[in-house]
């Protein structure tokens, strides 16, 4: 039984560290977490609010689904004191993402996945606190700031210790709670990305317990569609990253998002990331 149990468990390991530099930090994999899972992941942002100085926080508390091996949900929610004076809880969003190609080969493989999100959020378009008359901001988003919904796809290659990624995808924004979309504001945007991932430790696999290292970097942007002149912008930011995870089961992430290029007006030009996952296996029972 010990030794069914060390196989079973070994095979795990193997599978968690073969794909352990696809766990992009900024932007997901074409790959799935693993089927009947369950995940809890915890993400603070730190960030420096561009119209006052002020440092601000963004709480992200988020639960996984491995429904199948080729579809999982997220739920999410959001808190934070960004656009509004004080801590308080902003909405929520649903993420789910579908896996529909996958070309394994050994210590490589190729996958695609489409996915889509949907946003409810109750903020002010532009911050109600500090000196802001002539502060606009035109980089909406899903991830606590506005309403809306998204979709796009996702194909990622492992070429066993590098993972590449690429994602494309189109987002419309919608009034959130209590507040509208301003007038000459862009209601449409197009996102893009580029992650790769590297597996530095362990050098040689010889037990699931052993802790991974990936280094990550990440390109993330987006492009402004319609809306005045002056809200038809993009920017292209820059994310490294560093990630561990602990006995196949649980990660830890620390990331630094900055802007290389663009014409936007933004609230939030350089982040800082925190994050801790945990995933509980075969939770749920096979049909």
């Amino acid at each position: 039984m010990k030794r069914i149990l060390f196989t079973v468990m070994t095979l795990l390991g193997i599978t968690g560290i073969a794909s352990a530099q696809e766990l992009y930090v900024n932007s997901e994999p074409a790959s799935n977490m693993a089927a009947r899972s369950l995940g809890f992941r915890l993400t603070g942002k730190g960030m420096r609010m561009d119209y006052d100085g002020s440092n601000a926080i963004r709480v992200e508390p988020e639960v996984m689904f491995g429904i199948s091996k080729k579809l999982m949900v997220h739920v999410a929610g959001y808190g934070s004191n960004m656009m509004q004076s004080g801590f308080r809880m902003e909405g929520g969003s649903v993420y789910a993402k579908y896996r529909f190609l996958s070309q394994d080969q050994q210590h490589s493989h190729f996958r695609m996945a489409a996915y889509v999100k949907g946003a409810v959020i109750d903020n002010p378009f532009m911050p109600t606190t500090g000196n802001h008359q002539s502060y606009v901001n035109y980089d909406l988003d899903l991830d606590g700031n506005n309403s809306g919904v998204s979709g796009g796809l996702i194909a990622t290659q492992l070429l066993h210790k590098l993972a590449l990624s690429t994602t494309v995808g189109y987002t419309r924004y919608l009034n959130n709670v209590n507040h509208n979309i301003p007038d000459g504001f862009s209601s449409n945007a197009v996102n893009y990305s580029l992650s790769a991932g590297y597996l530095l430790l362990p050098v040689k696999y010889k037990s699931y317990k052993q802790t991974n290292m990936n280094l990550y970097v990440e390109l993330l942007g987006k492009t402004n569609a319609g809306g005045a002149a002056l809200a038809r912008g993009n920017y292209l930011d820059i994310a490294p990253a560093i990630q561990f995870i602990f006995n196949s089961t649980t990660r830890l992430d620390l990331s630094y998002r900055t802007q290389l290029a663009g014409n936007m007006d933004r609230n939030v030009y350089n982040s800082f990331l925190v994050r801790v996952e945990h995933n509980i296996f075969n939770v749920f029972k096979k049909k």
